[in-house]
């Protein structure tokens, strides 16, 4: 996986659209949608009494609102909400936060030596710890990201885990994490040397009642596989 951001001009964007909050934007996107239903009631009443005379009207109500009415709810809705996404102005573009990235992985001797590498190479000022959970991993996962770790001159700490699941993995090192802000990564995903930086921005310019956010994620292999292409076109 390959997770790239866009550049961060060096200079705070000269201004954007009014912001409009989560909760407004919820709402609205409600009433829009509410709307368009409505007018598709109104179209479909003749489509309505033509099917229940085959099947009874109760039942034409029905099949129309599965197949017509509450999907064209949904789509209105994520339409709007897509119309609608504008995020507020930048107010940093150079945190410096301490920060704690968490690698949960299992079976990623392969991998987690070039992940640790690219968060080396980030562009973020701020301190950042990185805790890698080595959840029952049947290879030398953990002792390839000890290595790592000491050749890199990273701020490192490898626990254990032997509960299968991410969940648990992430809960472990949550008890270990002592910075405010907390990054979760996986294993197999590469940083553009930007993403800490820019995530972190984006974090610290948001209103006060948003407590979390997220990055653009792209498929480094996306026209290998037939499962990967899906997967590309899943994130988009």
């Amino acid at each position: 996986m390959y997770a790239q951001l866009p550049q961060i001009s060096p200079q705070l964007p000269a201004g954007k659209d009014k912001y409009v909050s989560v909760d407004k934007k919820f709402w609205i996107c409600h009433f829009f949608a509410f709307i368009w239903m409505l007018f598709s009631i109104i179209v479909s009443i003749p489509w309505v009494k033509d099917l229940g005379n085959l099947v009874s009207i109760p039942v034409a109500i029905l099949i129309i609102a599965g197949i017509g009415y509450i999907p064209g709810y949904l789509i209105c809705f994520i339409v709007f909400s897509i119309i609608l996404d504008r995020q507020p102005s930048f107010k940093t573009l150079n945190p410096i936060d301490s920060l704690t990235i968490i690698i949960p992985c299992r079976n990623e001797e392969h991998n987690i030596e070039k992940t640790l590498q690219y968060i080396k190479n980030q562009d973020y000022e701020g301190e950042i710890f990185i805790i890698v959970v080595d959840n029952g991993s049947t290879d030398n996962t953990a002792n390839t990201a000890i290595e790592a770790g000491k050749s890199l001159n990273l701020k490192l700490k490898v626990l254990s885990e032997d509960k299968p699941g991410k969940s648990y993995a992430l809960n472990n090192a949550l008890n270990y994490a002592e910075t405010d802000y907390i990054i979760t990564l996986d294993a197999d995903t590469l940083l553009h040397k930007s993403s800490v930086r820019y995530i972190m921005s984006r974090m610290k310019s948001s209103p006060k009642n948003v407590c979390a956010v997220a990055g653009a994620v792209l498929v480094r292999n996306s026209r290998q596989t037939l499962m990967a292409r899906l997967q590309e076109w899943v994130i988009f």
